[in-house]
């Protein structure tokens, strides 16, 4: 089940996006732009969604609105799920939200040094369509066209 998030859960995402980017850090030489987040701040805007399975929240994403494509900014899933299609099913509710809300596109960005969510993009259809530097980040622009529902 995938819902908003409340605002009482601001610690838990951040905890939950913290452990879920923690190997990254050496990879990069800094914290990931997610774990700097204002988590507060994204769930007041209403812009956090909560998976939940079995009653246990195992993962989250940022979705945003960016002109005719709806802007993951970020997918985070609980250590202690990942490898259970936890992020795909969270993209695929991207994609359905996507095109409720009339979007053409699913856009997005990773790290260069992130290689295994490089792969993952590429396996549910995104594209790269550029790579530079941004806020001091190494930056991978993806996108999926989106056929109309």
């Amino acid at each position: 089940m995938l819902r908003r998030a409340h605002a009482d859960e601001a610690g838990w995402a951040r905890d939950l996006v913290r452990g879920a980017y923690r190997h990254y850090i050496p990879r990069m030489g800094r914290e990931p732009a997610p774990m700097q987040a204002d988590y507060a701040a994204l769930i007041a805007a209403e812009e956090v969604h909560v998976l939940v399975e079995d009653g246990e929240r195992v993962g989250l994403i940022v979705l945003r609105p960016d002109g005719d494509a709806l802007f993951v900014e970020n997918i985070a899933i609980d250590p202690g799920h990942q490898h259970h299609g936890h992020g795909h099913a969270l993209m695929t509710f991207a994609e359905n939200e996507a095109r409720r809300l009339s979007c053409r596109r699913v856009s997005l960005y990773t790290h260069e040094a992130m290689t295994e969510n490089l792969r993952f993009y590429s396996r549910l259809g995104f594209r790269e369509v550029g790579r530079h530097e941004q806020d001091g980040f190494r930056r991978v622009f993806l996108e999926k066209h989106l056929d109309p529902a």
